[in-house]
C-alpha cells in the first residue's frame, strides 16, 4: 500500500469514527474515536477466527506504521507546539512554581514509585523484574496526556487554576518524561544499572538544551513573524518552527518535545506585537490542527491494539498496574502541593483531580514500542496499553461526574 493511500484510510477512519462518537454516542471526539477502534479491533479479531484474511490485512496495515516515528517524531511537534500556543500565560506565570514542581519532581516521583510497585507487582506475577526495566516502565508511563479531559473542563467551565495546572503540567511532563526514558535507556544500556551522574549529566542537557533551542528558535522566527501582515506566511513561519525547530532539536540529541513547548510559549508571548485579526486567524489553525491530529492520534491508539500480545497472566499483571499507577500518580501530586496547600483552593479536591484527570496516552505506547529488542518488552507493552486504554476510557468517560461532585463543574454538559 502506498503511503498515500495509507494516510487515506487513517484520515477517513478518523472522520468516520469522529462523527460517530459527536453524532450518536455524544462523546468528545478522541475518547469516542479510541472506544470505536478498540470495538473495531476486537470485532475483527473475533471475525479472524472464521476468516483470518480480514485480520491479516489489517494486521499487516497497522504494522506498516511506524508509531514510534508518527508519534515521536512527528505528530508530538504539532500537539505540543500548539499546546503552548494556546496556553493562558497570565495563569502560567501565576502558577508557574507548581506547574513547574508537578512537571519536573512530580514526575520523577511518579517514575520511582511507579517503578517500585511494578517491581512488586511482576514478582507476585512471578514474571521477570529487574530495577532498570522496572524504571524504564515508569519514566514512560509517568507522562500524562489530559487532551480529551481538557476539552471537558473547558465545556463544563471548570475553575481556571484547575485548567492551567491539568493543561500546563501535560505539556512540560510529555517532554520530562521523554528525557528521563531517554537518560536511562542511555545510562543504564540493555542490561546494567543506571548510573546516577550519567543519568544526571545526559538529563540536564537534553532537558537544558531543548528549552534553550525552543526559546532561541521561537524568539528569531518571531521577529520574523512581524515582518508580514500575510495571513498565509505568518501560519507558513509558525509551521516551519513547529517542524524545524523539533527535527533540529532531534539532531542534536536534545529534548525535542521540550523544544516545541517553549517554542510555542516564545511565539505566543510576543504574539502581542502581531495584529490581532491576523494572530487570531493564526490561533484558529493552529487549534483546527490540534483537534484533527488528536483525533487521528486516538484512532491510531486504538488500531495499535492489533500489535498488543495478551495472555491471562499479562492481563492480570496490566491490572494490578493500573491501580499502582493511578496511586503513584496520587502521591506524587500530594508530596509536590503539599507544601504549597495554604497557597491552593481546596488542596484535596485539587489533588483527586489531577490524580484522575492524569490521564495517559499515545506518548507512553510510542515510547514502550522503542523498547523491541529489550528484554521484557513483550511485557512492557501489553500492561502499558491495558493502563492507557483504561486510564482514556475510564478515567475520561468519569471525570465529569467527579468534577460535579467536587463542585467544580459550573455548567451542565
Amino acid at each position: 500500500m502506498t503511503l498515500f493511500a495509507l494516510l487515506s484510510v487513517i484520515v477517513c477512519l478518523a472522520a468516520l469514527f469522529g462523527l460517530v462518537s459527536n453524532r450518536f454516542l455524544r462523546l468528545p471526539p478522541t475518547i469516542g474515536t479510541l472506544a470505536l477502534s478498540v470495538v473495531a479491533v476486537s470485532i475483527l479479531t473475533v471475525l479472524g477466527k472464521h476468516l483470518p484474511g480480514i485480520q491479516d490485512f489489517a494486521t499487516k496495515l497497522v504494522q506498516s506504521i511506524d508509531f514510534n516515528a508518527i508519534v515521536l517524531h512527528g505528530m508530538l511537534a504539532f500537539l505540543l507546539f500548539a499546546g503552548a500556543l494556546h496556553l493562558d500565560l497570565g495563569r502560567l506565570k501565576k502558577q508557574a512554581f507548581p506547574v513547574a514542581a508537578l512537571s519536573v519532581v512530580g514526575t520523577i516521583l511518579a517514575t520511582l514509585f511507579v517503578a517500585g510497585l511494578l517491581w512488586l507487582i511482576l514478582h507476585l506475577c512471578r514474571m521477570a523484574a529487574d530495577v532498570p526495566t522496572c524504571l524504564i516502565f515508569g519514566a514512560l508511563i509517568s507522562p500524562t496526556d489530559p487532551v480529551a479531559v481538557l476539552e471537558m473542563l473547558r465545556r463544563v467551565k471548570a475553575p481556571a487554576e484547575v485548567q492551567t495546572l491539568l493543561g500546563g503540567e501535560s505539556l512540560f511532563n510529555d517532554g520530562v518524561g521523554a528525557v528521563l526514558f531517554l537518560a536511562l535507556l542511555e545510562a543504564s544500556g540493555p542490561h546494567g544499572m543506571p548510573s546516577l551522574s550519567r543519568f544526571s549529566i545526559l538529563f540536564l542537557l537534553e532537558a537544558g538544551g531543548g528549552l534553550a533551542l525552543g526559546l532561541i528558535a521561537g524568539y528569531a522566527v518571531s521577529r520574523l513573524i512581524r515582518l508580514s501582515d500575510d495571513y498565509t506566511l505568518r501560519t507558513l513561519l509558525t509551521l516551519a518552527l513547529a517542524m524545524g525547530g523539533y527535527a533540529l532539536a532531534d539532531a542534536l540529541h536534545l529534548s525535542a518535545p521540550l523544544e516545541a513547548v517553549a517554542a510555542g510559549l516564545m511565539v505566543s508571548y510576543r504574539a502581542h506585537a502581531v495584529s490581532t485579526p491576523v494572530r487570531q486567524e493564526v490561533a484558529d489553525f493552529w487549534a483546527l490542527l490540534d483537534d484533527m491530529l488528536n483525533v487521528v492520534l486516538f484512532l491510531l491508539l486504538g488500531f495499535a491494539m492489533i500489535l498488543v500480545p495478551f495472555s491471562t497472566r499479562l492481563f492480570v499483571a496490566g491490572l494490578l498496574t493500573i491501580p499502582a499507577v493511578l496511586l503513584a500518580r496520587a502521591a506524587s501530586v500530594a508530596v509536590v502541593l503539599f507544601p504549597l496547600r495554604r497557597y491552593v483552593d481546596r488542596f484535596g479536591a485539587l489533588c483527586a483531580v489531577l490524580t484522575w484527570g492524569g490521564l495517559r496516552g499515545a506518548l507512553s505506547v510510542a515510547l514502550v514500542l522503542t523498547l523491541a529488542h529489550r528484554a521484557g518488552a513483550i511485557e512492557l507493552l501489553s500492561i502499558t496499553y491495558t493502563v492507557v486504554v483504561f486510564s482514556v476510557l475510564a478515567q475520561g468517560l468519569t471525570m465529569v461526574p467527579l468534577l460535579r461532585r467536587l463542585g467544580y463543574a459550573r455548567t451542565q454538559v
